[in-house]
């Protein structure tokens, strides 16, 4: 068995507050909700994208993660549709550049934070 021949299944990320996480990743970004267990302190949810792949899991158990540490990427065919999508539902994204790999470079990008500061940069592919 090689790393390469397998897949990521989740990624956790540290939340201070779960009620505007979990709002933010599902009604702004448009994950769906799959699992929603535990409250306070130890509380988690799990959401996926509609397309499937790795899921993503908010946690208030931190352990020795911090909350708005995380740089995630997104890759898109339609940066624009994206992009105006999040806009229209309220999301408070940057706007988009075409300089991903240096000046010229024409790789559209735009970035967004979750409410603990979590950075999304979508990429388009």
């Amino acid at each position: 068995m090689t790393m390469a021949n397998e897949q990521i299944q989740m990624v956790m990320i540290a939340v201070t507050d779960m009620g505007s996480a979990k709002a933010f990743y599902a009604e702004q970004l448009g994950f769906q909700v799959t699992t929603d267990y535990g409250q306070g302190d130890q509380h988690w949810v799990t959401l996926a994208l509609p397309g499937g792949g790795a899921t993503l899991t908010l946690s208030t158990l931190h352990g020795n993660m911090k909350p708005g540490s995380m740089r995630m990427y997104l890759s898109t065919s339609n940066i624009e549709e994206i992009y105006n999508g999040l806009k229209a539902k309220g999301a408070k994204a940057n706007d988009i550049k075409d300089d991903l790999y240096g000046p010229g470079s024409g790789v559209k990008w735009f970035d967004l934070r979750d409410p603990d500061g979590n950075v999304w940069q979508v990429v388009q592919s």
